[in-house]
């Protein structure tokens, strides 16, 4: 089947050339590491007597950074090495920046053939972890005739993505159909899983890695935030409106939502926003070169730019209020809210919040946060009631804390996937 699929993606990938190549040009992702995109990754040493490999991979920065408790757990047995895999090149960056002082850092390769083969020959992993879904047919079938495991960890399956998939359930099955095991976050995103095609047997509902992940900063942490806030400037006597994951159009609705008087930080969620958002804010501070900025033309009320990746939860340590972006109208369901939750900031989000429904219901029923279709009001409120935004803050951070533990029950699940270790034959003699 997978000569079939390559001829497929072959096929598409010629028609829609117009529009993908267009877009890669616009955007600089033309600039990519193309070989490892192909699989062709250099090998990685032996991993030694007795050490299984667990391969790790998230497609992008979110995925990337719900490891992190994860890789941690992991990396303290000995007998484990743990490897870690991205596709975009954020994610990649991102993991490399997390991970690679201590594990190895590979490309994920492109669902073709010959790319997966050499992958996989290079890699050589005892089991696989998949972050939320990324399911690619000519992967999972290889791994399959390997004999390697392969899981989906943190499962997350859309109400609106399992729509689109039952259409097509008929060429998606057999991929489900080959997952040895699903943790999903939800007792929905579960059975939505084994309605696709996965055994019920091989899926467990283990709550959402992120609870785990998202906590108070480090004091080498809580010093970061404090330079970065240094240096762009930001007034530390003035309240910080801090707008995280923000979409195109959102950096123009929170600039007006901003009285008089406070600060806004923008960080909008993928690098080819960065510039839009100048578009509405041309005096913005910008992170990536804040030494090279005009004044503000309106010092009462700033705007700074978060043009850089991996540094969002040091902004929101700062913050007097939180904003989640890509939930105010605009089609995208809403980022993840709990890691200014966790910090205890007062949080305000859009009324388009799907992809984080069940964060959502556990947060709403604790009023531990704001969705509103009015910003400005809300963050109007927040500032103007200081008891009141310290309750909404300490409401949001109790519930992240009680629903700690899925990190566990993950490094479990897969842990019961890897082959038993295999002792040296000399250690074994000596015993």
């Amino acid at each position: 089947m997978a000569i079939y699929r390559d001829i497929l993606y072959t096929a598409g990938a010629a028609a829609t050339s117009p529009f993908w190549g267009l877009s890669m040009l616009r955007t600089g992702k033309w600039k990519t590491n193309w070989p490892a995109r192909l699989g062709r990754t250099a090998p990685l040493p032996p991993a030694g007597p007795g050490v299984r490999t667990l391969l790790l991979y998230g497609v992008s920065v979110g995925e990337i950074n719900a490891l992190r408790g994860l890789v941690a757990d992991l990396s303290a047995d000995p007998t484990l090495r743990v490897v870690i895999a991205a596709m975009t090149d954020t994610g990649f960056a991102r993991a490399t920046t997390l991970y690679a002082d201590d594990h190895a850092v590979v490309r994920f390769p492109y669902d073709l053939g010959p790319a997966v083969r050499r992958f996989l020959d290079a890699v050589k992993p005892d089991a696989v972890a998949l972050v939320e879904l990324e399911l690619w047919p000519n992967f999972l079938e290889a791994c399959q005739t390997r004999d390697i495991p392969v899981a989906v960890i943190n499962g997350r399956l859309s109400e609106r993505s399992f729509k689109r998939y039952q259409q097509i359930r008929g060429l998606l099955a057999s991929s489900f159909a080959r997952l040895s095991a699903v943790g999903a976050q939800t007792d929905a995103y579960a059975q939505r899983f084994v309605a696709m095609g996965t055994p019920a047997r091989r899926v467990k509902t283990l709550d959402t890695l992120k609870w785990d992940n998202a906590k108070p900063l480090t004091p080498d942490e809580v010093a970061q935030a404090q330079q970065l806030g240094a240096e762009l400037g930001i007034d530390p006597s003035k309240p910080l409106i801090v707008a995280g994951s923000t979409a195109p159009g959102e950096d123009k609705l929170l600039i007006h939502a901003t009285p008089p008087g406070a600060q806004l930080l923008i960080a909008p969620r993928k690098p080819e926003w960065f510039d839009q958002v100048m578009e509405h804010a041309p005096h913005a501070v910008r992170r990536s070169s804040p030494q090279a900025q005009t004044p503000p033309v309106n010092p009462e009320s700033p705007v700074f730019l978060l043009d850089t990746v991996g540094e969002l939860r040091l902004a929101y340590h700062l913050a007097t209020v939180a904003v989640v972006g890509r939930s105010f109208n605009v089609g995208l369901h809403g980022s993840d809210m709990m890691e200014p939750a966790a910090l205890g900031k007062p949080t305000v989000i859009g009324p388009d919040y799907g992809d984080f429904a069940d964060t959502m219901a556990a947060l709403l029923g604790a009023r531990g946060i704001v969705a509103t279709h009015h910003p400005a009001t809300a963050i109007r409120e927040f500032l103007d009631q200081p008891a009141y935004a310290a309750q909404v803050g300490a409401a949001g951070q109790a519930v992240v804390e009680s629903r700690r533990g899925a990190t566990d029950r993950y490094a479990q699940l897969l842990r019961s996937l890897l082959p038993p270790v295999t002792m040296p034959p000399h250690q074994a003699s000596a015993d």
